[in-house]
């Protein structure tokens, strides 16, 4: 990346933002994350357990069925000692697929399949949060968020957002400052949902996509349409829904 990035300062920053927030909105209160293995969810731990204290944290583990990369997140929450959880949602996900084709008369579209374990996982999440005097962590990062790569009410939601305004380069970073162990950090991004890599799913390199959001020059140049356009295209997503501006006459 050719532009400048503090990651000191950074890191710093977000962690005293992260304890000014739960000062305003919830004193006392946890931080629960969706702990997958990957570096978004890593790093958001990690900066919750340096803001909080480790005993302020619980990463919730939540597979669909049996995870093959779930020690990716049993190591996580052992090198940063926090409590953990683990809800499987395979029975509330059969349940509810079963239900929904019979309700259509037809088998569940293929986006459907996809976005709806990130769905239950987020009810999942609230669930222990709410039950556990808790917050729930948003672990998006701003690559992600430019081109859409979420599931609109799963995991782009969430009550805080420390990595919200940071690519994917510039997270890892935060992750090497903060001491996480180099196999999460350099782990290979996925989604868990559909066996490909992130930079598979989407088309082109996050190094390309931080490049491009930080200087606007985009290596390889051809890739500059489709990145404008699935840009174009999920903008909604980076926002609450639309609604009528009635105003009652006077």
């Amino acid at each position: 990346m050719e532009y400048c990035f503090n990651a000191k300062k950074v890191t710093e920053d977000v962690i005293e933002w992260v304890r000014g927030w739960f000062g305003e909105n919830g004193p006392g209160c946890n931080a629960v994350i969706g702990v997958s293995g990957g570096k978004d969810s890593s790093v958001t731990a990690a900066v919750c357990a340096a803001a909080l204290g480790r005993e302020r944290v619980i990463g919730v583990m939540m597979p669909n069925g049996v995870q093959p990369d779930i020690d990716y997140s049993e190591k996580l929450i052992a090198h940063l000692g926090i409590r953990s959880v683990t809800v499987n949602i395979r029975e509330t996900y059969d349940a509810l697929a079963n239900e929904v084709a019979s309700a259509i008369g037809g088998e569940l579209s293929r986006q459907t399949v996809i976005n709806m374990a990130p769905r239950i996982r987020m009810s999942a999440l609230y669930a222990v949060s709410q039950s556990m005097n808790g917050r729930v962590a948003n672990t998006c990062n701003l690559s992600e968020d430019w081109v859409g790569y979420s599931t609109r009410w799963g995991d782009s939601v969430g009550d805080f957002s420390p990595l919200a305004k940071l690519t994917v380069h510039e997270v890892l970073e935060v992750g090497r400052r903060l001491g996480l162990p180099d196999f999460i950090v350099d782990k290979a991004p996925s989604d868990g949902l559909t066996g490909l890599t992130d930079e598979d799913n989407l088309g082109f390199t996050y190094e390309t996509l931080d490049r491009y959001i930080r200087t606007g020059v985009c290596v390889p140049e051809e890739k500059k349409e489709l990145i404008d356009r699935k840009h174009r295209q999920n903008l909604f997503k980076l926002s609450m829904m639309p609604a009528f501006p009635y105003e009652p006459e006077a």
